[in-house]
Order: structure tokens, then sequence, then C-alpha cells
């Protein structure tokens, strides 16, 4: 009885491995990108029990114990890279004297109505861009409290919980909320000067996951994170892209985008830095990104303490430093990846072009 038991479950754990390697874009089957870290520790556990019970008559018996042995690695092919038993993608900074940027981002949970353990994280971090996305207007009053240590800023506040605020010690040039794909979902971008002149693109993103409540596929958040991932690649400046991107580090539609963009991952032979859920330990996936150009080397990035939200804030620091990165660190964009980014744009129907710029602070 029990080889039977150990066969529907290998068999489950099987499905939910490789029905993420379909191109459908439902949100039942992109769903399945997000626990592989635990689908790999449930497969693993079976394994023990089975090799335990030590019950093998069976002859299909040591057939589902090499399944499940391969499932699990396979699970683990997908997220060793967010380990320290990978090597690091992006360099760390080991010369003084570049230009740094220091960036937090954090979704705050628009029903959250406690800001004081947000506010004090930044006064007392200090960073360079605080990226706050599900903010809406009660959100912008709290976080206007910050005016005086980043007095420049873009601001969307909505009550659909994508809303977003930046805000910024450093100049926004040629800042905007832009609509790239829906409607009521804003992205921000800006130019910033950094204290030494140099000047670098900033892009902040919070697509819509797909999801029973959210969006019945990933047509949209796929072609979002496309286009930027274009804009990034296409920049003539240092490029940096960040927010709550509705996906894991390790999904197909993320790698895509690191293939387009051509951006690093800091993340990659460091850890997972797991954002979401803040409330359940079990079950913690990286939501929360930040992606650069080559040109930039990792000072600090650390995830930050509980502020109520079901996210935890994140903060990471860069230097400027230009030719430290070899030159073919990141993905490889190949054939396959450009007609996939092609597919992406046609799914969901959008182009580069913003659809209601707004007013600049």
């Amino acid at each position: 009885m029990s080889s039977w038991i150990f066969a529907g479950l290998t068999l489950l754990l099987a499905l939910a491995a490789l029905l993420p390697l379909l191109h459908a874009r439902a949100w039942w089957i992109r769903g399945f990108d997000f626990p592989r870290l635990q689908l790999f520790v449930l497969s693993a556990a079976v394994l023990a029990v089975q090799l335990a019970v030590r019950e093998f008559e069976a002859p299909t018996a040591w057939a589902v114990v090499a399944v499940n042995a391969a499932i699990m690695l396979y699970q683990g092919w997908w997220i060793w890279p967010y380990t320290r038993l990978h090597p690091v993608e992006a360099r760390a900074c080991t010369e003084p004297g570049h230009a740094r940027i220091r960036l937090m981002t954090s979704n705050v949970l628009m029903t959250n109505r406690d800001a004081a353990p947000l506010l004090r994280l930044v006064r007392e971090l200090k960073p360079d861009i605080l990226v706050a996305v599900e903010t809406d207007a009660w959100w912008e009053r709290q976080l206007d409290a910050l005016l005086d240590q980043l007095p420049h800023s873009l601001r969307r506040p909505l009550d659909n919980l994508y809303g977003m605020h930046v805000y910024s010690r450093l100049p926004l040039e040629d800042g905007e909320i832009r609509f790239l794909v829906e409607d009521d979902i804003p992205s921000a971008h800006a130019v910033v000067r950094l204290a030494d002149g140099q000047r670098v693109a900033v892009h902040c993103l919070h697509p819509r996951p797909p999801s029973p409540t959210e969006a019945d596929g990933s047509a949209e958040r796929d072609a979002e994170l496309v286009v930027v991932g274009r804009a990034a690649a296409a920049s003539r400046l240092p490029a940096i892209v960040t927010g709550d991107l509705n996906d894991v580090a390790w999904s197909r539609t993320t790698r895509l985008f690191r293939r387009v963009s051509g951006l690093l991952d800091p993340r990659v032979g460091r850890g997972m830095y797991n954002t979401f859920h803040a409330r359940l330990p079990a079950l913690r996936w990286p939501l929360d990104h930040l992606f650069h150009c080559r040109h930039f080397t990792l000072v600090e990035m650390r995830r930050l303490p509980d502020i109520g939200s079901d996210h935890f804030p994140i903060l990471v620091e860069l230097a400027l430093d230009p030719g430290e990165n070899p030159p073919d660190a990141g993905l490889e964009l190949d054939g396959e990846a450009r007609e996939e980014a092609r597919d992406a744009i046609e799914d969901a129907d959008a182009d580069d072009v913003a659809r209601e710029p707004v007013r600049r602070d």
C-alpha cells in the first residue's frame, strides 16, 4: 500500500515541477514557478521517508525513488544559483572612491496603516532612493514626512494596490510615471544624477501578478518586464531596474527579462533574500528585486526588518565601477529568447510608448 502512496506523491511532485515548462501563461501554471524551494524540500522529505521505510518489494519501487530523486535535483537546479554554492554574478566593490547609489524598495501593503516602522528605517539607513509600492493617498501623506531627507519625488497614489511613490535625495531628471502595458498599473522612470555628476537610468516596476484574484494569466506582467528589459538594454546610461516584480528570481519570465536586458542579479551566489511572505515563514520567495548593468559592483545587499507589511523591504547599495564585472556576466540573449520576448509583447498587445505621463515634483 505504501508504495502506491509514494508513487502518487511522486506523480504530483513531477506535475508541479514540469507544468512551468509549458509556455502557457495561465495563472495556475505560472504559479508553480514560485514554490520551487518548498517543492524541493517536500520532494527530499518524501524521498527520505521512502528510503527509511525500505519497502521495495514492488518492481516499480526503485523507479519511483529514481524519479523522485530526479525531481529533487531538477528543482534544485532552478534555485541553486541563489545559494552560496554558486559563483557570484555581480562582483563585490573592493575599491573605495567610486560613486555610489543606495536604494530601498518596499511593498508597504496598502491596508497597513502604520507607517512609522518604514519611516524609521528610512531615516536610520538613509537611502538615496526609496521606492514604495501599494501606496495610496494615505501613504503619500505619511511618506511626505521624508521630503526633508528625500526632496525629489515621483508620485502616483492609487487605491487598487498598485500605487507607486519614488522619493530621492538625488535629482530626478526626465522623471515620469508611465503606464506601459495596463492603464491602471504605473511604473516610474527617471535619470538620477549621482553626487559626482554621473547619470544613471532607474526603472521602478510593480506589474500585476498572475493569480485567481488579480489576473487570469501572466501576459501583461511578462510584457512589462520585456518592455523595460529592452529599454535597459538600449540605454546609453548605466541602468537599474527595481521593484516588486510579482515574480520569483528563478522563473522563466525573470530569466527572459535578464536575457533581454543584459542586467545582473546581485543575489546570484549570495542568497535568495526572500521578501514575501513576511507572515508565513514556510511560504517565502524572492518577489522584490534589484537588477543592474555590468557597470555596477555590489557594496551591500540586505533584507530589512518587518514593517507591518506582507513584504520585507530590501536595501541595495551599488558602486559605479565600470570594467570590474566580466563582459560575459549574466545570461546570454539567444534567438529563442528573442522570439519569446516578441511573443510576450504580442500576447499583451504592448509597446514601448507610455500611455499617460503625470506630474513630476
